[in-house]
């Protein structure tokens, strides 16, 4: 299984000698004990096994019968309790390193460790770890369309569709080893804003290439799923309504299903997009979200199939002179009703915040809030709103303070965490999701250095134990370099960078000040006056939208304590005051700032950071592979002037609305 270095980046996955590797002795032989050879998931951990080897240690691995070696890897089916299925533990005891797994995706998970921890140079000799999944579903949502093009693509094209055609290639190969290495379970590889072409996805047209899909993924332990069009009885199958209560929409769509499963049958099933931007949905026909959710999960539930119900429900034809319709209150108002409504194979998919993926929201109380309903996590690495993948914008950090937001659901376990991993509620259908970054760019994903954020969903979502820090390093080491300066600076690069971007965007939870629809650069009123609902309502006063109990009441959608929290402006985080309160220019901060010098400051060291940041990249020329160096450091460039207009037109904005001046007497346009 060699691979052509010259087409594609192999990413994490790339190999790179080990000159001074000391265990080598354990990598020369292996047997397995248990499981059958022939399966595709461990004929492709051995295949992986076989490459890392080869490539880092440059040593060819043999086989041998069970008990003969001594030294090598022992892969053994196990029935120890601690081991859940996907889960694993790696040993080492006298020269033998032992693997043992209760499914095969297990063995499969537990090699990738395996040469995870030899292409960060850590030692295997000695080592007891026990890893098993954090999350049931670990999932990635693909936004591409069979046209070849990616909707909020920023790494090129798809390299699963072109005009109208499904492509299967090495590439494709590629891209299940890179995921399953970082333990995704399951993807939907079209865009949940289903185009006209794509309707036809469901029918004879593609099955053939789709099935050919699903049993490559199913090699690397990995569910294919597929954004379908709620109105399909319509659009491809003639019906005159997709009524979730009608016989005939019904009847249609158990039709479809069945030759699905006839001809893929390990299909995971459907991600529905509903009654939001557009799109049909139960609202049309006065039923219910539940109603339309539960017709898929009855059609799907005789084959072992999942429906993923997105949350994204809400009104994107608001008048902006009201001010007490309040976008954020949509995905609560139209789901907590109907909570416990939902059959067992569906899942509810909410976005981690209440609006839509900004570099600062408060956690959706959808999560938490809801009780008796499947639920799963929801988060973007396309950097949509947060960079593009060209300004850096390292997410886990973000991820890992929405995992441990206390959501006061009850007196334990009431974490994000814990619920989306069914800690709280007892659920086996939930998990994490990411909308996903990659094209057929290259590197994947545009920007060499947001590949850290596709490692680190994964990561994260397998492991929610892990640190920003920890999967950072990881990353580096495995992807750039284990020289240490190279680690050091990189990490410190990447671990700032969310803030960074904060800095000189939106101040204080605000959001929004974005170029419509394009999404990157400054528009400060962009959205002010649009019937999108995502309004700033800054005056010469003051700035930041009222959702207290004076305001929208969006505040009571939470639990206490949090409700009570973030309707004071004194105990409001100080990160989200803007999200909850209109706040006067010359409101003191908890920092002895005024809000305006606030607002001065940090865009002003918001691009100082980005000329750090810079600075610190070209130290490490010469330590990393040219290509790499060059590429961020042209992306960088653009960071910086991205950030300079940002700086330089809020500043200048806020000025000629408050009548203010920067204290500091810096030039403000």
């Amino acid at each position: 299984m060699e691979r052509n270095k010259e087409k594609w980046s192999q990413l994490w996955l790339r190999y790179e000698k080990k000159e001074n590797y000391r265990d080598t002795e354990l990598c020369k032989y292996y047997f397995i004990d248990g499981f059958k050879k022939e399966h595709p998931v461990i004929h492709n951990a051995i295949a992986e096994w076989k490459l890392g080897v080869r490539r880092m240690l440059d040593q060819v691995v043999e086989e041998v019968e069970t008990g003969k070696a001594k030294k090598g890897l022992q892969i053994t089916l196990t029935t120890d309790g601690t081991i859940k299925n996907g889960g694993y533990r790696v040993s080492e005891k006298e020269g033998l390193l032992r693997l043992e797994a209760v499914d095969e995706s297990g063995v499969l998970y537990g090699v990738f460790h395996i040469l995870r921890t030899i292409a960060q140079e850590k030692a295997l000799a000695g080592c007891n770890e026990l890893c098993n999944p954090a999350n049931p579903i670990r999932i990635f949502n693909h936004w591409d369309n069979m046209d070849g093009s990616i909707e909020r693509g920023y790494s090129g094209k798809s390299f699963f569709f072109e005009d109208a055609k499904i492509l299967l290639n090495e590439r494709t190969q590629d891209y299940a080893r890179m995921v399953a290495s970082i333990g995704i379970n399951a993807v939907v590889i079209n865009n949940v804003n289903v185009l006209a072409e794509a309707s036809w996805l469901v029918t004879d047209r593609y099955l053939k290439e789709l099935s050919a899909i699903a049993d490559l993924f199913y090699g690397y332990g990995i569910k294919l799923f597929l954004c379908i069009d709620f109105a399909a009885s319509i659009t491809v199958g003639g019906m005159e309504t997709a009524d979730p209560f009608a016989a005939e929409n019904i009847h249609w769509w158990e039709k479809v299903v069945k030759n699905i499963y006839d001809k893929i049958p390990n299909f995971g099933g459907f991600m529905i997009k509903a009654d939001s931007e557009g799109r049909p949905g139960p609202f049309t026909y006065g039923r219910t979200q539940a109603d339309g959710a539960n017709m898929f999960g009855d059609i799907l539930k005789p084959y072992g199939g999942i429906v993923i119900w997105r949350c994204f429900v809400y009104n994107c034809k608001q008048d902006w002179r009201d001010y007490k319709t309040d976008r954020a209150r949509a995905g609560y108002d139209n789901f907590i009703e109907t909570d416990g409504n939902y059959r067992e194979n569906v899942i509810l998919q909410i976005k981690n915040g209440p609006m839509d993926f900004q570099i600062r929201e408060p956690i959706s109380p959808l999560l938490g809030g809801l009780k008796k309903t499947n639920q799963m996590l929801e988060v973007q690495i396309a950097q949509e709103y947060t960079g593009h993948q060209i300004d850096v914008c390292y997410l886990i950090p973000m991820f890992k303070e929405i995992l441990n937001f206390k959501t006061g659901c009850c007196k334990e376990n009431d974490s994000v965490a814990d619920i989306i991993s069914g800690i709280t509620f007892g659920q086996q259908n939930c998990g994490m999701a990411a909308v996903i970054n990659t094209g057929n760019d290259k590197n994947w994903t545009g920007n060499d250095l947001a590949a850290a954020n596709l490692y680190g969903f994964g990561r994260l979502a397998y492991n929610m134990n892990l640190s920003a820090e920890e999967i950072a390093e990881e990353w580096i080491r495995m992807t750039l370099s284990n020289d240490s300066e190279v680690v050091d600076k990189v990490k410190t690069i990447l671990l700032q960078s969310r803030e960074t971007y904060e800095k000189y965007t939106s101040p204080l939870g605000i959001g929004w000040m974005v170029v419509c629809h394009e999404h990157y650069g400054p528009s400060v009123d962009g959205y002010e006056y649009s019937p999108w609902g995502t309004y700033h309502r800054a005056d010469h006063w003051g700035i930041g939208v009222d959702r207290t109990d004076k305001g929208t009441g969006y505040v009571r959608q939470y639990y206490e304590p949090n409700a009570s929290m973030y309707n004071d402006i004194e105990s409001c985080p100080e990160e989200l005051l803007l999200f909850f309160h209109h706040v006067p220019y010359t409101y003191q901060l908890k920092t002895g700032k005024t809000l305006i010098q606030h607002i001065y400051d940090t865009h002003f060291e918001g691009v100082s950071e980005v000329e750090e940041m810079i600075a610190s990249w070209e130290s490490i020329r010469g330590k990393i592979a040219e290509e790499v160096y060059t590429l961020v450091r042209t992306r960088f460039d653009m960071q910086l002037a991205n950030a300079k207009e940002w700086r330089d037109q809020v500043n200048s904005y806020f000025y000629r609305k408050s009548g203010i001046g920067d204290e500091k007497n810096r030039r403000i346009y």
